[in-house]
């Protein structure tokens, strides 16, 4: 038994009260004493397809014909069903329901299988978790019947037939009362089981199995009675199938021959794309291109932006570079688009002379270095509470929501790192250098600036540091250096100061 926690969520009334709720966004909500029924086509005219409570109260049943529910209760009220978009809810209650796990997906046409293995603590406890599932459903309307075990099968029969928000953790002692409908056989299936006085899952489960696999050998797996057993008892995998949301904006080209080279296509499913955005008002951080070949292989090429966009300009020109390294093979026969990550993005008001915002314009520039050089290879500097200039920054992603700190006036762009020690030949009481060598140069201060001092943080350096003194000079070609002293004459931390050059202004 693997230590697989699996939630199965039932709604078997979804029909009925999205249906209903529908009604009621629409101002014409149904009162829940008149009966109501749903119907849907069927071989011989339209079947019940789902009711309300007032209308089984009155004999409505789900698969008779709805005339013979109407002379049974002449009051009945028919409408005709909804069966996708009922689909479509579901799937999107599907995806609603990954805030209790990682993985889910619609089981039927009522039903969720959620895998919440690892995740009950964070609810206090695998009790706690259902109770709040089943509330959040009835928060949306809908009635919910969960349980807990761990494999599909045996949460799918316990919340079914087994007793309210069932846990199970050895399912052969919880599924043996059940019905043999708990397996989700068909009903030729489960009337043949009938017929053979297996009643209960416990029945079966008793049967030598050699009599057994005699007369299914012929059955499709889906609907082999042994098969469903041995799933839900935990003896025979059951992958749980959890596909990922459709994108809210996609594009894509379906080509009548083959091609090699998708870019010719790519401006135009670019200008679709960002008109099904902008006429929602929203922009993308992350696209993905993806080509498929003719011999059924897929390739994809992601691109992010460090803001919300959609100028179709900008776009085209991250992908300039990385198609060519796409492998055609026997060529392309769709081409596909898709908003992967999608934000909120306003009308950008354009000035007076009809030029478009300039405000964006550091973040498209981080947005094509990082498609060329990769977003791993570019950083940006990020501002931490430091005195010391080397402190002052550190790197950070490109991509990163903190803005760039605002570079002063008064200190220089470029560092060195480490700084260099240079060798003073004739220095100013309390000033800088009037003249000092660096990197075999002897340059001679024509202007300077300063000093600006700048102690020693003790809580990050040791003991015995010694204070900076900060210069800004200019020698006669008009080069521009910050240089600092290290430490004072009889400071008591040290022989005489020695001077470093720090940066290079602009």
């Amino acid at each position: 038994m693997t230590g697989r926690r699996i939630v199965s969520i039932s709604l078997p009334r979804l029909a009925i009260e999205s249906w209903q709720s529908r009604a009621t966004r629409r101002g014409d909500a149904w009162p829940e004493d008149i009966p109501l029924a749903l119907a849907a086509p069927g071989p011989h005219g339209p079947v019940i397809h789902a009711a309300n409570r007032a209308a089984e109260r009155a004999g409505a049943r789900i698969g008779t014909r709805a005339v013979d529910s109407r002379a049974i209760c002449p009051a009945l009220h028919i409408e005709p069903a909804e069966p996708e978009r009922d689909a479509a809810r579901l799937a999107r209650l599907a995806f609603w329901a990954r805030r209790w796990g990682p993985y889910s997906t619609p089981d039927g046409d009522d039903g969720i299988i959620l895998d919440t293995t690892g995740a009950a603590h964070l609810f206090g406890g695998e009790a706690a978790m259902l109770a709040e599932i089943q509330a959040g459903f009835a928060r949306a309307g809908l009635t919910a019947r969960l349980a807990l075990a761990p494999t599909r099968g045996a949460a799918w029969a316990l919340a079914r037939f087994g007793p309210e928000r069932a846990i199970c953790t050895d399912p052969l002692p919880a599924l043996a009362p059940l019905p043999v409908a708990g397996l989700r056989l068909s009903g030729e299936t489960l009337l043949l089981l009938r017929r053979l006085g297996l009643k209960t899952i416990g029945d079966l489960a008793a049967i030598p199995r050699l009599s057994l696999m005699r007369r299914f050998a012929r059955a499709e797996p889906q609907d082999n009675p042994l098969v469903r057993l041995d799933q839900a008892l935990g003896r025979a995998a059951e992958p749980l199938d959890a596909p990922e949301p459709a994108p809210e904006f996609a594009a894509e080209a379906r080509l009548a021959e083959p091609v090699m080279d998708p870019s010719d296509w790519l401006p135009g499913l670019l200008a679709d794309l960002c008109a099904q955005m902008a006429a929602a008002d929203r922009g993308c951080r992350r696209l993905c291109l993806s080509v498929f070949r003719v011999d059924g292989e897929r390739r994809d090429i992601r691109v992010a932006m460090a803001a919300p966009t959609r100028d179709p300009g900008h776009l085209l020109r991250l992908f300039d570079g990385r198609l060519e390294r796409l492998d055609p093979g026997y060529g392309f026969d769709l081409i596909r688009l898709a908003a992967e990550a999608v934000e909120p993005l306003a009308q950008a008001q354009p000035g007076l002379d009809g030029a478009a915002p300039t405000g964006l314009a550091l973040a498209r520039l981080v947005d094509r270095l990082a498609a060329r050089f990769g977003a791993q290879t570019i950083s940006r500097p990020l501002p931490r509470e430091s005195h010391v200039p080397e402190r002052a920054e550190a790197p950070g992603p490109p991509l990163a929501a903190t803005p760039a700190p605002p570079a002063r006036p008064d200190r220089p762009i470029r560092l060195l790192n480490p700084p260099e020690e240079i060798r003073v030949l004739y220095a100013i009481p309390e000033g800088p250098p009037a003249q000092f060598v660096w990197r075999r140069q002897t340059l001679r201060v024509a202007r300077h600036a300063g000093p600006e001092r700048i102690a020693p943080e003790w809580w990050h350096d040791r003991p015995g540091t010694r204070l900076r003194d900060y210069f800004r000079i200019e020698d006669d070609s008009g080069l521009r250096l910050w240089i600092y002293r290290e430490g004072l004459v009889h400071d008591g931390r040290g022989g005489a100061p020695r001077w470093f050059l720090h940066g290079i202004f602009a």
